[in-house]
């Protein structure tokens, strides 16, 4: 089959949520030095503002399943898409550093909701033949919205708006926000929902309009997984029988996060200011840096299935360790300053290559078909939880030693290299039933 207008139409709107979800997350680190000398933060106070919107989209993340499936994807993501608009106008006019953090919060949980619900809406539309490509647009959404959020923070940087900048650069998102909130009156309800609210005509209308060849077949077997999923929402999911698995999708979700990536994102500009370099200058290498990590994230989809997850996530971690102790050195020393670009920009090769490509295909993969979904929710919620963690605790480590935060992501990622090595099983190639059989799920 053809990919059709229709069905590319949803899929870039649906996935357009990711693109918001990176430029939002991303776009705080050209303001934090401007909002510390305005609102007169200490460095907790700091990692605070930049850490309210990760507790926001811990709870975002945890709600918006239950509301999709109440509503549907399509109007949660409309709910999302407001929270979206909410935030961009308010941070920009914030009259005060509460609003500011309020503001933020709310934006938080516009990340959380649209980074379940995006690639789930995709997912349910999409026909099996093109699912994993057009999910996978969601994921390259979110390092585009990275790149435009650190590309938007230099041209405002260009515009020399004085103390007014910061507004500027966290307003600016509520443009693709608008757009984003308009596109979503233009796309269908997902089939796999009608269905679950027993609107068979409307969902085979759907399915029809998607371009799928036998809509027919295809109902028939949304209609039966359905029935199977609802006998089996049953099954808890901590049971001994599933330790394995648990322990795969939280240490996954833990040690993405440990390897300083969101901390490293979110404070670029700060770190190449600790390192000497202009306000500008920061702006255009946090560019680059953005830059590799699109680059190495479109070469991961090429070759994940042929080198495996394993693999990956072994010469990750070595590489992202090696690429951390030299960033640390350098603050350490003092000296050779001019490479910190580059080793930040090895370090996102590895990242991106590794544990940014792997993770959310590695959880969907441990878990068996009656506690995937809860599997999924849990490993969110560890990498969500550590990654408000190390972003608010991150100014007050670098506080004391600007090279103490990297000497602490480079061990953990010496650890999990090892916790990888004897530890995870690759499931390159091996069908979902046969893993359970490898992990002692019976």
């Amino acid at each position: 089959m053809k990919l059709n207008r229709y069905l590319f139409k949803s899929t870039i709107v649906g996935a357009l949520g990711g693109l918001l979800f990176g430029f939002d997350t991303a776009v705080i680190a050209g303001t934090t030095h401007q909002l510390t000398q305005i609102f007169h933060l200490t460095p907790g106070a700091l990692g605070f503002t930049v850490s309210i919107a990760l507790w926001g989209t811990v709870i975002g993340a945890m709600s918006a399943g239950a509301i999709g499936q109440k509503i549907g994807g399509r109007e949660a993501l409309r709910i999302m898409a407001v929270l979206y608009v909410i935030s961009a106008i308010g941070s920009a006019f914030s009259w005060n550093w509460t609003a500011l953090v309020v503001f933020r919060f709310i934006g938080g949980l516009g990340i959380g909701g649209s980074s379940v619900l995006g690639p789930v809406y995709i997912a349910e539309l999409a026909p099996a033949k093109w699912r994993g490509r057009l999910v996978g647009l969601f994921q390259i959404n979110i390092v585009v919205g990275i790149l435009l959020a650190y590309a938007s923070n230099f041209i405002i940087s260009q515009m020399h708006l004085g103390l007014s900048e910061w507004r500027w650069e966290l307003g600016i998102a509520g443009l693709p926000a608008v757009l984003f909130l308009v596109m979503l009156f233009g796309i269908p309800r997902s089939s796999r929902w009608l269905v679950t609210q027993n609107r068979i005509d409307e969902a085979r209308e759907v399915l029809q309009l998607m371009g799928t060849p036998n809509s027919e077949e295809e109902l028939r077997e949304i209609v039966d997984s359905i029935h199977l999923e609802r006998s089996a929402r049953s099954e808890p999911l901590f049971r001994w029988k599933y330790r394995l698995p648990i322990f795969l999708a939280v240490t996954i979700g833990m040690f993405n996060q440990l390897s300083g990536i969101n901390a490293i994102l979110y404070y670029l500009n700060d770190i190449f200011r600790a390192g000497g370099f202009s306000a500008v200058s920061g702006n255009l290498q946090a560019v680059l840096v953005g830059a590799m990590n699109l680059v190495a994230t479109l070469l991961a989809m090429t070759v994940i299935d042929k080198l495996g997850r394993k693999t990956l996530l072994l010469t990750g971690a070595i590489g992202t360790a090696v690429s951390l102790a030299g960033v640390a050195a350098i603050f350490f020393m003092q000296r050779d300053q001019k490479y910190l670009v580059w080793l930040l920009v090895a370090y996102i090769f590895f990242f991106a290559i590794s544990q940014g490509s792997v993770i959310w295909v590695y959880i969907s993969e441990v878990f068996p078909t009656r506690v995937r979904s809860k599997g999924q929710s849990v490993g969110s919620s560890a990498h969500w939880i550590m990654n408000a963690l190390i972003s608010g605790t991150f100014p007050l480590l670098a506080k004391r030693s600007a090279g103490s935060p990297f000497v602490f992501f480079s061990v953990m990622m010496v650890l999990q290299f090892f916790v990888v090595l004897f530890i995870y099983p690759e499931t390159k190639g091996i069908t979902l039933e046969d893993m359970q059989h490898r992990l002692g799920i019976e």
